[in-house]
């Protein structure tokens, strides 16, 4: 009873928000984001926080836990987020697992044991000394070599995780997708998996709307603000994020305001294949159309729930 969480997943604009807060309302849960962006203080209106006023419905966790200037990894997401599990089943509450990062909820319900390993600033740097030298195609062959898997799943331009791959092989002497293989059946957590699953077309238009609803609450002030009070620069971490880095163009003078917007909604539109196709690989997940198919969810989860003694 006390070993079971929900998770709500999808991609961006699909209505996680929404059906997360209802189900907290009818389920006696807490909700505890899954986004990677949405840790980040002060990354309000980009990121697509809950407002306040959803915040009051239902309990948040995971969100505004990071300066914006810093780092955070999968590892500490995954550590902090087993503490707040914890925590609500002593309380006797259902964790309700809410976001479109596909890599902290598969990381969170099927430990990897990449995720034990730890870091070594020297491999990096050794690494990242290669990259400035002999560039990323170079670094991108290495890792062919090392870990040939691994190699078919990162693109050549995510330098960062091709890093961290060849990392792993360098410290634990393996590959990054033989530790992943170990741990697949490690099921640390009962849990429903729900996936929302909107319409192509009607996707990219609740994206289209949801990023002129973003500059209209104030998303270029938001930017500047972070930019001009010193809590970012363009390196950072938290502005590698769509709805944040397209905006040096803009600043650069590269692209005008409507390019601008026209740019974020072509790269968020491009994030939502990618989470589409991460989201795929979770096989014992149940897909929904928020948008018709509100009712056939909840019944679903009452379902699920009574099958673990909870309702």
């Amino acid at each position: 009873m006390k070993n079971t969480i929900l998770v709500i997943t999808g991609a961006t604009a699909t209505g996680k928000t929404e059906l997360g807060i209802k189900c907290a309302k009818l389920f006696n849960g807490e909700i505890i984001s899954a986004d990677s962006m949405q840790i980040y203080e002060k990354l309000n209106i980009g990121t697509a926080k809950p407002t306040k006023e959803e915040k009051l419905e239902a309990k948040h966790h995971m969100i505004d836990i990071v300066k914006p200037n810093q780092e955070f990894s999968v590892q500490q997401y995954v550590k902090y987020t087993e503490e707040i599990i914890e925590r609500l089943f002593s309380e006797n509450k259902l964790p309700i697992i809410v976001g479109g990062t596909g890599l902290y909820i598969k990381s969170l319900i099927n430990p990897y044991s990449f995720c034990n390993v730890g870091k070594d600033e020297e491999i990096r740097e050794k690494y990242k000394t290669i990259l400035n030298e002999k560039g990323k195609e170079y670094l991108y062959n290495l890792l062919r070599d090392k870990d040939i898997e691994s190699c078919n799943k990162i693109h050549m331009n995510d330098t960062k995780r091709v890093i961290r791959a060849l990392e792993i092989c360098d410290i634990s002497g393996q590959q990054k997708t033989k530790l992943n293989e170990k741990d697949l059946t490690n099921k640390k957590y009962n849990y429903i998996l729900i996936i929302l699953d909107v319409p192509r077309e009607e996707l990219y238009a609740r994206i289209n709307l949801r990023v002129d609803k973003m500059f209209n609450a104030g998303l270029v002030l938001e930017v500047e603000s972070l930019l001009n009070n010193g809590d970012v620069n363009e390196n950072s971490q938290s502005m590698q994020a769509i709805g944040y880095k397209e905006f040096f163009k803009y600043f650069k003078k590269e692209i005008s305001m409507q390019e601008l917007k026209e740019l974020i909604c072509k790269n968020s539109r491009n994030y939502a294949k990618r989470q589409i196709t991460f989201l795929n690989s979770f096989k014992d997940a149940i897909k929904f159309n928020p948008l018709t198919q509100q009712d056939e969810i909840i019944n679903y989860i009452k379902k699920e729930l009574s099958k673990y003694d909870r309702y």
